[in-house]
């Protein structure tokens, strides 16, 4: 189809080279052979008897000549003058002969031409406006703008894809069966129709579809949910279904959907003003095709979303996504796999050690992870190291925890005493309750946005649950700062708002959520909240608790904060000395790692243990 388009245009473009020709043919033969001359000249030039012929339009008189002039021109052209030409003519013996001129295609010209520029420019103007917002065009509205890859393009095996085995195993049978169809279905099993790929954001779902598609060998369209939706009502129903067509002339092929909750949102009971809605006529277009496409013929429709709460019931149902692939964070083992995938193509210090790596990037996503690479190897490229060393990676952890040094913010020694003292009190509490994670390093460098000071705690290990007293600690630790400060100056400072709310939102989820009060009884008096998201607006609908128990819920949150508190501060005045000392050599040092932590903490005339990488 596009190459008889492209000769048509060929055609088109010829032809109006060739009208353009002679038309410049025509003007410039005019241009040499008449001559413009005044109505005196005419009349000169009849009574010397060098008129062969005289043709009288409306408004011209034209005269072709006897001999041409020495500079070739052999017509003339006057302004006609109305007189006594016509007696003159036969006076002279000149034959004459009158021409009605139409003027019908002058006049419709002068009206057609500026009408086709104005509806030429406005055209170009909305066509360049739809191509920057990537509509293509008023004829290509209802088209999908799926983006179609074929094997070599989507450069993605599952050997680029690590830390989520168990989802590659799910969709190693997707490849087997775009494979060998007969062979995997010769028990009677089917190929599944919907895979739904579901996960936090960065943990490799859109990498895993594209995977699937480079193993399988298959066209890959790939397309995002909120290109379906649009301003005008039905194009996006008209899109599904022409993404669906594409598929089918392609197959066996893949069809992956990304950010399907777009899409695939729920559908309320109550209808829009105007009685239709443009998502969900979307909606059921897509559960329509989803139940009408054959399995048979090797047509997978790939999904991925971080929100699956939200999610229409009738799209989850077994024969449209039969499959729900949970794509989660890495654990260790996983985070060393991913790590030793993008460190392939930077220069890595022989003595990097990835396990040690990976235990700084605890709760680190596929994306994350990538970016922490990076930063390392820009924080190697600004110190002029040969190569990434384990302290470039540091770096880079403290830099996506923490934020950005601002060194241009100076305190006054006012303000840095109490932040000292501050960052310290978190970092004594921490060492000295047991089962915290590893303080890693203490600063009164500012970062961040509104970052004084900063205290980086990293889990050692992989955790999945807490107990009562691991959260008690928590709480303690993240109100050692505030007990600090009203220790050794006896006053508050703002620098702990960050740390209250922390501590407060703790306390109400062992009320609420957890059942860890005893008061309380083991009830959820909080509705439950989404999987992956976990934000406070977003929850499900569940028991809501009485006056007299929000009361009492109050209470509870009340007093294991205060009873933390109390135990922080007694912590510290127990180490008053060393806090004293800690904080004396951060005010000096601005910062102190985990060794020089300990050397600091450890009573005179302690052995030291080994170094260690502790986690940051």
């Amino acid at each position: 189809m596009q190459p008889h388009q492209k000769v048509q245009w060929n055609l088109g473009y010829w032809l109006l080279a060739l009208l353009a020709l002679t038309w410049a043919q025509s003007v410039w033969q005019t241009a040499r052979t008449v001559e413009a001359v005044p109505y005196s000249a005419f009349e000169q030039a009849l009574a010397d008897g060098r008129v062969a012929e005289v043709i009288i339009g409306e408004t011209t008189i034209t005269g072709t000549l006897k001999t041409s002039e020495p500079d070739g021109k052999t017509t003339i052209v006057a302004n006609r003058v109305e007189g006594d030409l016509v007696e003159r003519l036969s006076r002279h013996g000149v034959p004459y002969r009158r021409v009605v001129e139409s003027t019908l295609l002058r006049d419709l010209l002068s009206w057609i031409v500026p009408g086709l520029v104005f509806v030429g420019v406005w055209f170009f103007l909305i066509r360049r406006v739809l191509d920057r917002q990537g509509a293509g065009g008023f004829m290509s509205i209802g088209k999908s703008h799926a983006k179609v890859y074929v094997e070599k393009d989507t450069g993605v095996r599952f050997a680029d894809v690590a830390g989520v085995d168990e989802a590659k195993a799910e969709l190693q049978e997707i490849v087997t069966f775009l494979k060998d169809p007969q062979g995997s279905g010769r028990l009677g099993a089917r190929l599944p129709r919907g895979v739904l790929l579901v996960g936090p954001p960065g943990t490799g779902k859109t990498l895993l579809a594209k995977a699937v598609a480079g193993e399988a060998g298959v066209p890959f369209f790939s397309i995002s949910g909120s290109e379906f939706v649009e301003m005008f009502v039905g194009v996006g129903a008209a899109r599904v279904r022409d993404l669906f067509e594409q598929a089918r002339t392609r197959a066996p092929a893949i069809i992956f959907i990304d950010e399907l909750d777009a899409l695939g949102r729920a559908r309320g009971a109550v209808s829009p003003i105007g009685g239709h809605d443009e998502r969900e006529q979307t909606l059921n277009q897509l559960l329509a095709e989803l139940d009408g496409f054959d399995s048979s013929s090797g047509l997978v429709l790939l999904a991925a979303t971080n929100r699956p709460e939200v999610l229409d019931p009738a799209l989850l149902r077994a024969g449209r996504f039969d499959r729900q692939v949970l794509v989660d964070r890495p654990d260790k083992a996983g985070r060393v796999q991913i790590l030793k995938v993008h460190t392939r193509k930077i220069r890595l210090s022989p003595q990097v050690d990835m396990e040690q790596v990976a235990q700084l990037t605890t709760g680190f996503s596929g994306a994350d992870l990538a970016n922490l690479c990076n930063e390392a190897a820009l924080a190697a490229t600004r110190r002029g190291a040969p190569d990434i060393a384990l302290e470039d990676f540091t770096t880079a952890v403290e830099r996506i925890v923490a934020g950005l040094e601002k060194k241009n913010r100076v305190l006054n020694p006012r303000e840095r005493e109490v932040v000292a003292f501050h960052e310290m009190g978190h970092a004594l509490v921490a060492m000295a309750l047991p089962g915290s994670d590893t303080v890693h390093k203490v600063s009164i460098i500012p970062r961040g946005i509104g970052a004084l000071g900063y205290t980086i705690q990293r889990p050692t290990e992989d955790r999945f649950l807490m107990s009562k007293a691991e959260l008690e600690h928590k709480i303690t630790v993240l109100l050692g700062g505030r007990a600090a400060e009203m220790l050794v100056f006896g006053q508050l400072s703002t620098g702990a708002a960050d740390d209250l709310v922390k501590a407060t939102n703790i306390a109400h989820d062992m009320a609420t959520r957890y059942g860890m009060v005893d008061t309380l009884g083991y009830v959820a008096h909080e509705p439950q909240r989404p999987a992956f998201l976990d934000v406070p607006g977003l929850v499900q609908n569940g028991w809501q608790p009485g006056p007299e128990t929000l009361q009492r819920i109050d209470e509870a949150v009340r007093s294991t904060v205060m009873q933390a508190f109390e135990q922080a501060t007694h912590l510290l005045q127990e180490r008053r000395e060393v806090l004293e000392r800690c904080a004396r050599a951060l005010l000096e040092q601005e910062t102190l790692d985990a060794d020089a932590l300990r050397a600091l903490t450890s009573p005179p005339g302690a052995r030291q243990p080994a170094p260690e990488v502790q986690a940051s």
